[in-house]
């Protein structure tokens, strides 16, 4: 065997550190490691599979694809792409309007961007993104991204983006007295940096509109609040549903969860669009934006946009998530865990927040003080009994994502209540060995 520790850059790692076993199948919410065990995905990997393992849906769909047609060009038409393209349009209530196909969530995000920027004849418009947000890596994606691990590396202003507070109600930028109150704040801020830079030469406003991998989910009064502001001065807003979309916040879309109130001009998608099977994105456009350019050429371009495979398999992916009932059974199962996490919050003092749950993403946030709300560790920093936690963990078979404070939990959404219903338990258990309460006293 080839020992992949020699020869592969593996992201977000310390090369010299990494050392993570070697996966060679899954079925449901499972893992399957080489040396035999089997691993709880209580994460869903990059909370993308959605739809869990090996879906029997998704192989099929992807086999039969490749006996017909593996690949063919954007420049020619495709039945799977013509077929997703159109169903993410009614999924949306997005009549009249376009998709182009990406291979990722940071190139959907970089192609929003730019089509946008086509349409409105702004070529350098400035866009709107906050701070504590993530929308890629790519050099673009990561100007827009308010990442602290990024922003070293990329002149935000340089490629003309401009950032606004976040709207973290747990530590509200404007020590707000409430989470609507920074709601609202969050969402004045939107409009007031768009004034300050002339709403002529903004081109979009970029938001995350429910949790995301930097742990933030926004009051429930933000999105329509922002969606106000952005409407008041012409400007189109995206919303970036790489994560937040098919069932990962309860709704098809995070966005629809304020129905017609929170409707964007443009979405980007990827992730659970195939449930991960095979890498695809999506830029999804109003019919209005469409139109714009439906009279002269689209200045961008990939070579496998819309590659057939990919769209065969996301075809079979909306479908499953359809005939399976998993969109609202991710609701419901969602608030159950919220709830659960907010009953271990009493019995653990290092809890200090849990939000959430709108769907099966709930985002815990550890504090060293739960009366100051003091962090564990300085962001985006892991506290080491954390990281010593997921280890405990992965040694007995569930598999946790964190991030800095934070514990992510974005199971897939086909996992069973018993499965958990044990994670958590194992969550607690370890919560007390490696955060005992009275080193941490309650406030």
């Amino acid at each position: 065997m080839h020992d992949e520790r020699r020869s592969v850059l593996h992201s977000w790692s310390v090369q010299a550190d990494w050392n993570a076993p070697t996966v060679v199948g899954g079925k449901g919410a499972y893992l399957h490691l080489e040396d035999g065990r089997q691993v709880l995905d209580f994460s869903s990997l990059a909370e993308c599979s959605n739809l869990g393992h090996q879906h029997p849906q998704l192989v099929a769909a992807i086999r039969a694809q490749a006996g017909r047609l593996c690949f063919v060009t954007n420049a020619w038409g495709a039945a799977p792409r013509a077929e997703l393209a159109a169903r993410l349009l009614e999924l949306a209530g997005f009549d009249g309007g376009r998709v182009f196909f990406t291979t990722g969530g940071a190139q959907a995000n970089e192609h929003a961007v730019k089509i946008v920027r086509q349409a409105l004849r702004r070529p350098r418009g400035w866009l709107v993104a906050r701070d504590r947000s993530y929308h890629g890596a790519t050099h673009l994606a990561m100007a827009l991204s308010g990442d602290a691990r990024t922003t070293a590396h990329v002149d935000a202003a340089a490629l003309g983006v401009a950032h606004v507070p976040p709207p973290y109600a747990y530590r509200c930028p404007w020590r707000s007295a409430s989470a609507a109150e920074c709601g609202e704040r969050a969402a004045a801020a939107v409009g007031e940096r768009i004034d300050a830079l002339g709403a002529d030469h903004v081109a979009a406003v970029m938001i995350e509109p429910d949790a995301g991998s930097n742990g933030i989910v926004a009051p429930d009064n933000y999105w329509t609040a922002l969606r106000r502001e952005t409407a008041a001065r012409g400007i189109v807003l995206i919303a970036d549903e790489v994560m937040s979309a098919f069932g990962r916040c309860g709704e098809w879309f995070a966005w629809q969860r304020h129905g017609d109130a929170g409707r964007p001009d443009a979405m980007t998608l990827a992730k659970g669009l195939t449930g991960a099977s095979v890498p695809l994105g999506a830029v999804v456009l109003s019919a209005a934006l469409a139109a714009r350019l439906e009279h002269e050429v689209l200045q961008t371009g990939l070579t496998y946009c819309g590659h057939p495979l990919a769209c065969a398999a996301g075809v079979a992916a909306l479908a499953a998530y359809e005939s399976e009932g998993l969109i609202t059974r991710s609701k419901a199962l969602g608030a159950e865990m919220r709830a659960a996490l907010e009953a271990m919050q009493a019995r653990h003092p290092v809890i200090g927040d849990v939000r959430g749950g709108h769907g099966l993403f709930v985002v815990v946030e550890l504090v060293a003080d739960r009366g100051t709300r003091a962090p564990l560790a300085a962001w985006p920093a892991t506290p080491p009994a954390l990281a010593a936690l997921t280890r405990a963990a992965l040694d007995e078979g569930v598999s946790f994502a964190t991030r800095g404070n934070l514990l992510l939990l974005a199971p897939p959404l086909v996992i069973r209540e018993n499965e958990i219903a044990g994670a958590l338990a194992l969550l607690d258990r370890l919560l007390a060995r490696f955060f005992p309460s009275e080193a941490r006293p309650a406030a």
